[in-house]
């Protein structure tokens, strides 16, 4: 049994997974939105002028504040645009799969059956202080 070769099929089978081709579809997607695109853009620009302004000698305490306000409402309207949902929803499908393909692998390396890991659950408290991982 050759575990490279096997390993291939399985890259070829996840890209053959309808999650995958539905996320390569809202990538492209995202990708093409001018719309969306723009706004990820300011984004950046913006987090580069919050940047600049936190690592000022003298930050200017009136200046970060509306810098972050202006952050975060431009952080929502990026999350909130229908593109990025889709996206977002698509990617989590991918991430989940790929998430359990290495449940499984793990669960392998250390001796289990490969064939009774069940998928684990995850409840996010929100502190990655306590967590194994995101899910």
């Amino acid at each position: 049994m050759d575990v490279i070769k096997l390993t291939r099929e399985l890259g070829k089978a996840i890209q053959e997974d309808d999650n995958y081709k539905l996320f390569t579809a809202a990538k492209e997607k995202a990708d093409s939105d001018a719309g969306l695109q723009d706004l990820i853009g300011k984004f950046n620009l913006k987090r580069m002028d919050m940047s600049n302004a936190v690592s000022s000698q003298e930050p200017d305490q009136e200046k970060l504040e509306a810098l972050d306000k202006e952050l975060k409402e431009l952080y929502d309207t990026v999350m909130k645009n229908p593109t990025m949902i889709e996206f977002n929803a698509t990617k989590k499908a991918v991430d989940n799969m790929m998430n359990f393909i290495n449940q499984i692998l793990t669960a392998s390396i250390n001796g289990e059956d490969p064939f009774t890991v069940e998928e684990a659950t995850h409840e996010c408290s929100g502190s990655c202080g306590s967590c194994g991982g995101c899910h």
